[in-house]
């Protein structure tokens, strides 16, 4: 989706411009069962949700909508495109999933729409908004302005959630947004024959990216990943999920303000306070 919201308000269209639209199935896994978890998703009186540049198709709605239901029956997911020629290629989608011609259930919550970051849903208002993938292409400086102009549309309680991945869904991270602004930031890695925790720097959001040098937060975080995963190299020999355990707890220790536990640690989670990695203002 991107240019900077603050110089789309006075157009008619879609806040926004178009991105290049990679999408790969199962590409956003990682994030879509961490949402799957957040209260925003689970305490909400209406579990809307809304998929932000789902891209060049409409898979990443399905599959969003599929894992979700596990947690709430009734959640419903509603894609939103920039280019008019997505939305008709997602509405083709979802007419065949309708049929029972794909691997997903023909009953799934979906539906498709034109749209930006005004998120435009009317009066009803998402629980969750989830725009991976859609700021990369943004300046660092125009971050503040999209996450303000999507929060605004979240219901009372709702959290945004934005952040990248690689192409296949293996190195993700991502920052957890309220109304009140950003409150966690996340790393999620595939730890099966991971070299190093940092190789995710560069799949770092927008506004941590360019922040990955030394006397920054983030970099100090990276670094001492880096250290701890060296360290727990004897832990091996019991798997990944074990080496990675033992990292977070190491964090912990040290002080980083870690959240969750060893149930989200073993999945290649690590989630810590925003302000441990923001950037100073």
């Amino acid at each position: 989706m991107p240019p900077p919201p603050s110089a789309r308000r006075a157009s008619a269209g879609p806040e926004g411009a178009i991105t290049r639209g990679t999408t790969n199935t199962n590409r956003l896994r990682r994030v879509d069962r961490w949402i799957a978890e957040q209260p925003s998703l689970r305490l909400a009186a209406d579990p809307f949700v809304v998929d932000l540049g789902y891209g060049a198709s409409g898979v990443t709605a399905f599959e969003l909508a599929a894992r979700l239901r596990r947690r709430r029956q009734d959640v419903e997911v509603l894609g939103l495109e920039i280019d008019p020629a997505r939305v008709r290629t997602a509405d083709d989608q979802l007419a065949e999933v309708r049929a029972g011609r794909t691997a997903f259930d023909p009953e799934l919550p979906v539906a498709f729409a034109r749209g930006g970051f005004e998120v435009p849903t009317g009066q009803r208002r998402p629980a969750v908004i989830r725009a991976f993938n859609v700021l990369r292409q943004y300046e660092e400086r125009e971050v503040a302005s999209a996450w303000a102009r999507m929060t605004d549309r979240l219901a009372p309680g709702g959290l945004l959630v934005e952040g990248t991945c690689d192409e296949l869904g293996r190195i993700a991270s991502w920052v957890g947004i309220t109304a009140e602004g950003p409150r966690s930031f996340t790393i999620s890695l595939r730890l099966r024959d991971l070299e190093r925790p940092s190789v995710v720097a560069e799949r770092l959001p927008k506004a941590l990216i360019h922040r990955n040098v030394p006397g920054e937060r983030v970099h100090g975080l990276l670094v001492d990943l880096d250290r701890a995963w060296a360290q727990a190299a004897p832990l091996s020999v019991y798997g990944p999920s074990q080496r990675w355990i033992d990292v977070v707890g190491r964090l912990r220790a040290e002080g980083w303000p870690v959240r969750d536990g060893v149930r989200r640690w073993r999945l290649g989670e690590l989630t810590l306070d925003w302000a441990a990695v923001a950037p100073p203002s």
